[in-house]
């Protein structure tokens, strides 16, 4: 078992959440001798920083990511994407970037019930579920009230 804390590699995300360059990754990692070369199976704890897409809030969390690949000796017939053993050395960061990125969500949310930001406005409604313009009237018809002397709220 190999524990490391090693720092958060650039563009290590999606747009709106990702892991902050430089900031610290903790390594949980197991590395095999197999046939045919050394498996990695483990985990990964990162910090992901971003933000809310109903309200756009900042989002700070931990999450862990599991790893697992096989890395092939030198010498033997592999693939494009297959990952090799290189001077007796390994290299994580494909293998990083494959688990964080794939994993994180697309529309990474605060809460669960988020209320989002008011259409009209832009208004965070989480601050004050209440929020509200009045009862709206449909601008086709807004001359009309006009004329019979209401007012719109």
């Amino acid at each position: 078992m190999i524990q490391k804390t090693v720092p958060a590699p650039a563009d290590l995300g999606i747009e709106v959440i990702g892991v902050p360059e430089g900031s610290d990754i903790e390594l949980d990692l197991k590395l095999e001798a197999v046939v045919e070369g050394i498996l990695v199976t483990g985990t990964a704890t990162v910090q992901l920083h971003g933000e809310c897409t109903r309200c756009l809030d900042d989002i700070e969390d931990e999450a862990s990511f599991d790893l697992q690949e096989l890395y092939f000796y030198p010498g033997r017939e592999v693939d494009e994407e297959e990952s090799v053993v290189i001077d007796e050395m390994i290299d994580l960061d494909d293998v990083l970037r494959d688990a964080v990125v794939l994993e994180l969500p697309f529309t990474p949310l605060c809460s669960d019930d988020c209320l989002g930001l008011c259409p009209d406005c832009g208004f965070n409604r989480n601050d004050d579920p209440a929020h509200s313009h009045g009862e709206k009237i449909d601008p086709r018809w807004e001359g009309l009230s006009e004329l019979l002397g209401e007012t719109n709220n």
